[in-house]
């Protein structure tokens, strides 16, 4: 993903500006301009921009229960929330799209996130095999069941450089 690709175009005054890589930096144009930096959690952002899912490991084997095996975190975690030990950053979006399912759901009729969000909007929570959390996010495309086999869907073509850059659809 180059800088380039999403510089500010005088002509597109509502555009995100990606100020920088690492860790990312954007910027919204709003009165008064709100500039924000992912820090930590850069990797998970940057990743939905190229249409990988990142979650995040504890490094500490001996941690318990983070550290054992197959044990992701998702909303990814900066450092561990057992032994406090720095993550790592796994890549689960094959396992994502092999085993999520939905695990509860919502229909919201004003979904806020600035209203770029459909309404009403199906609200869910992400259920991953090896994935110790639930991450919430967006069904579309169908009506949700909890049990529901879903897959992972970006918007790579036009990122926010936020959540919304995630959704989920019934896997084909």
């Amino acid at each position: 993903m180059s800088k380039q690709a999403y510089e500010f175009n005088n002509s597109n005054p509502n555009a995100t500006v990606l100020r920088r890589l690492d860790p990312m930096v954007i910027e919204k144009p709003r009165a008064p301009i709100h500039i924000h930096t992912y820090g930590g959690e850069t990797p998970f952002f940057k990743g939905l921009t190229e249409g990988r899912l990142m979650a995040t490991k504890c490094a500490n084997g001996k941690c318990d229960p983070s550290g054992k095996e197959g044990y992701f975190h998702l909303p990814p975690r900066v450092y561990c929330p057992d032994c406090s030990e720095k993550m790592e950053w796994h890549d689960v979006t094959d396992l994502a799209r092999r085993t999520a399912k939905v695990h509860t759901h919502i229909t919201v009729e004003r979904p806020g996130a600035f209203n770029r969000v459909p309404m009403p909007c199906e609200l869910i929570s992400v259920e991953i095999e090896g994935v110790a959390t639930v991450i919430m996010s967006q069904l579309r495309g169908a009506k949700p069941e909890i049990g529901m086999p879903i897959q992972p869907e970006f918007n790579t073509t036009n990122p926010t450089f936020t959540i919304l850059d995630l959704s989920w659809v019934p896997r084909r």
